[in-house]
């Protein structure tokens, strides 16, 4: 990975952290959107992780390299190999066509950033 890539994601992180505590007390919507990810997104018949691994790969198909971070790294942190991301992306490929193949390639940087980050680099 190349800083540029670094840089790259590590902005599309301080832009999402900066728009959520903008908004967060400003948008009746945002706040209301805010709750439903967080409903949609908890443990229920489908594990946490799982869902997330499914956000990948749609974050992938719709070419959303802002989702493909955040659900990259939360899967991560719910413990998701590197092994189950990579499979994800696989599929999400397939399902995707060429284009999706292209997402793909920004959804491995992101997983690099997320292993350098766990080892410290």
């Amino acid at each position: 990975m190349d800083s540029r890539d670094e840089e790259k994601i590590e902005k599309i992180i301080s832009d999402r952290k900066n728009a959520h505590r903008f908004l967060l007390d400003r948008s009746k919507a945002y706040g209301a959107f805010a709750n439903f990810v967080k409903i949609a997104f908890s443990d229920g018949e489908v594990d946490r992780k799982t869902k997330e691994l499914i956000a990948v790969g749609i974050s992938v198909v719709l070419d959303c390299e802002s989702c493909m971070e955040w659900h990259i790294g939360e899967a991560r942190r719910l413990g998701a190999s590197e092994q189950q991301i990579i499979e994800t992306i696989d599929v999400a490929a397939e399902m995707g066509g060429g284009p999706a193949t292209v997402a793909a390639r920004f959804a491995l940087k992101v997983l690099e950033y997320y292993n350098l980050k766990r080892e410290g680099k």
